[in-house]
């Protein structure tokens, strides 16, 4: 089974969009999100430094928008199940058919707008931890104040909360923990500190008119399946401020028994947690164009893998 996912943010670089400009087509479609964004995405897919798109306003709809242009290259896939990781979950939205393209970006802009306003109410950030117990490393964080925002696993788990805390954190990591390393994010994300997010983003939704999920949609609160359009857009809005629990999502696509991970563009950080923590899994990151040949051959091979399977349960 072939899994599709969206990566978050932080997976986003300079310039990372110029080449897939020089597929048909997606220039017009970019502009078009862009309209729908109210924001220059081919700018800040192109030509915008490191900073401008460090900016959470704009880095949540250009991480979007990159999602759906690289999913759409790949042609015709029917995937097993799509999940993202933060704002990668309306990415997956849109992949499973719960919202079209102007409600994500249209959303997904508002969002970016709330989260970046209530980061600049405290000073705050976000740090990885890498190695140590999970339990052992939670209890630590939770003794200095901080959140595990993101439980990642593969023996990841991102901490947040004010500078101060992180300062302490640096001076003071958890048993077994190797390294802590800040991240480029504008603020606590899926904290208490993103409290006023979830009301202007409550607002946002009620405008939408969400579909029920074509493919199965797996929601990083919990690791679960969704089954209503309804009850995704309700976790879109209480995620802000909720963890994400990567490893809960990778747990079920196990139990799902998947085969294969294909991570749209900017890709790389999720199929690096799988490859340590699903070994035996295929995966690929979709990075630029030159990888749509060797993601259509995975995307095959899956296919063929489910088929045999349902041949050898018939």
């Amino acid at each position: 089974m072939l899994v599709l996912v969206a990566p978050g943010q932080g997976a986003q670089t300079p310039g990372f969009l110029t080449p897939w400009l020089d597929l048909p087509g997606v220039e017009d479609r970019l502009r078009a999100l862009s309209a729908a964004a109210d924001l220059d995405l081919v700018h800040y897919g192109t030509n915008a430094d490191a900073d401008e798109i460090r900016d959470t306003a704009a880095a949540q709809p250009l991480l979007v928008a990159a999602g759906l242009i690289s999913a759409a290259a790949l042609g015709d896939v029917s995937p097993g199940a799509v999940a993202g990781h933060s704002v990668g979950e309306i990415t997956a939205a849109v992949l499973a058919g719960v919202l079209d393209d102007t409600a994500a970006l249209t959303l997904v802009r508002k969002r970016g707008l709330a989260m970046a306003e209530a980061a600049a109410i405290t000073a705050t950030g976000m740090s990885a931890l890498l190695g140590g117990d999970p339990d052992t490393t939670v209890a630590h964080l939770e003794k200095l104040g901080l959140t595990p925002a993101n439980v990642n696993g593969a023996g990841q788990i991102v901490a947040a909360g004010t500078m101060e805390q992180l300062a302490a954190l640096e001076a003071d990591k958890p048993e077994g923990v190797r390294r802590v390393v800040a991240l480029k994010v504008a603020g606590a994300f899926h904290t208490r500190h993103m409290g006023p997010a979830v009301d202007t983003l409550a607002k946002a939704a009620q405008e939408l008119t969400p579909g029920d999920p074509k493919i199965t949609y797996i929601s990083n609160k919990d690791g679960q399946a969704v089954a209503t359009g309804a009850e995704v857009l309700e976790r879109l809005v209480g995620q802000v401020a909720n963890p994400v629990r990567w490893d809960l999502c990778m747990e079920t696509f196990k139990e799902l028994g998947v085969t294969a991970i294909l991570e749209v563009c900017p890709g790389g950080t999720l199929t690096g947690l799988a490859k340590r923590a699903l070994p035996g899994v295929k995966t690929l990151a979709l990075k630029t164009p030159d990888d749509l040949d060797a993601a259509r051959e995975l995307i095959a091979a899956a296919a063929d893998s489910a088929a045999d399977a349902a041949g050898a349960n018939a």
